[in-house]
C-alpha cells in the first residue's frame, strides 16, 4: 500500500506543521479547515516556519516556493476525496473530531486511511465513528511537528497490520521516527511529559525555584532544547488543562491538574497564541 496524496484537516499550529512535513518531502498535500481563509492562514504559518529556517541558514531560499507549491488550502473536505491518508488535527473535543471522521468516511475513496493526531483520546473509540471497513489509526506528532522526529503510531482495536505498516513506511519516508504505542489514555509521550511538567509546576508553587530557573535546569542540566515552561506556553494552556483533566480522570492523583495552569487559563493567558502565559510575547 503506497500513500502518495495527503490530507490534513485543521490548519492550526499542529495541522499546518504536519502539512509542512509532507510538503517538504515532495508530497501533494491538501490543508483543510472550516473555511478557505483559515486554511490559507495555515499555509501562511508554514511559510513563516520556512522563513525562520532560511534566516538560520537551514533552508535554501529557492526551496520555499517549491515546498509551498505542494500545499493546497481548502475550506471543502470534498477536495480530499482522493487522498490516500488524511490526518485530523482539529480541536481536542470528541464531538468535533467524530463529526470530521463521519464526513470523511462518506466522502473518501474506500482505501483512504483516516488518522487522528489526538494527544490523549482512545483511538479505538474514535475509530467507532467510521464504518467497519474504513482503515483508521492514531498518528500523534510531537510539537513542533516540522522539527521533532517522534510520531506515536497507535493502532485501534479495529486497525489491520497492513495499515500500520503503510503508515510506518510513510513516516520514515518523511524523516520521522515512528514508535508503536498501545491504545491507552495519554499514550506514552503525554504520560511522560505531563508527569514531568506537573512536577515542574509544583517546584514553582512550593517556591523551590522560579519559572526561569526551572527552564535553565531543563536547558543546562537535562540537555533539553527548550525549557518546559516555554514549551507549554507554545502548546497552549487550554490544551494543557484539557489533557491534564483526561489523564487525571484515567490515572488519579499523579496527574492532578496544576492550579497554576488553571489560573493562567482562567485569566486568558493561554501562552504564545494569546501573547502571554508564563512569559510575555511580542506579537
Amino acid at each position: 500500500m503506497e500513500l502518495k496524496k495527503i490530507g490534513v484537516v485543521g490548519a492550526g499550529m499542529m495541522g499546518s506543521e504536519i502539512a509542512l512535513c509532507f510538503a517538504m518531502n515532495g508530497y501533494e498535500t491538501i490543508l483543510g479547515d472550516i473555511n478557505l481563509e483559515l486554511a490559507e492562514k495555515g499555509k501562511a504559518k508554514g511559510a513563516a516556519v520556512l522563513d525562520r529556517r532560511i534566516a538560520k541558514g537551514r533552508l535554501e531560499p529557492e526551496r520555499k516556493d517549491e515546498i509551498l507549491s505542494h500545499v493546497t488550502p481548502t475550506g471543502n473536505l470534498g477536495d480530499m476525496a482522493e487522498c490516500d491518508l488524511i490526518i485530523e488535527a482539529v480541536l481536542e473535543v470528541l464531538e468535533v473530531k467524530t463529526g470530521v471522521y463521519k464526513q470523511l468516511d462518506m466522502i473518501c475513496k474506500p482505501e483512504t486511511i483516516i488518522a487522528s493526531n489526538t494527544s490523549s483520546m482512545s483511538i479505538t473509540k474514535l475509530a467507532a465513528a467510521v464504518g467497519p471497513e474504513r482503515a483508521f489509526i492514531g498518528t500523534h506528532f510531537n510539537s513542533p511537528a516540522s522539527v521533532m522526529k517522534l510520531v506515536e503510531v497507535i493502532p485501534a482495536l479495529q486497525t489491520k497490520e497492513e495499515t500500520v505498516g503503510a503508515v510506518f513506511d510513510l513516516l520514515r519516508a518523511i524523516g520521522k521516527e515512528p514508535v508503536r504505542v498501545k491504545d491507552v489514555v495519554g499514550f506514552a509521550l503525554n504520560r511522560m511529559f505531563h508527569a514531568f511538567y506537573l512536577e515542574a509546576c509544583r517546584l514553582v508553587e512550593e517556591g523551590v525555584c522560579t519559572v526561569e530557573d526551572v527552564d535553565k535546569i531543563c536547558l543546562y542540566g537535562l540537555g533539553h532544547p527548550m525549557g518546559v515552561f516555554k514549551l507549554i506556553d507554545q502548546t497552549g494552556h487550554d490544551l494543557n488543562m484539557n489533557v491534564d483533566q483526561i489523564l487525571f480522570e484515567a490515572y488519579g492523583d499523579r496527574f492532578r491538574p496544576s492550579p497554576q495552569i488553571q489560573r493562567l487559563r482562567d485569566a486568558g493567558r493561554l501562552g504564545k497564541k494569546s501573547g502571554r502565559g508564563f512569559y510575555e510575547y511580542n506579537k
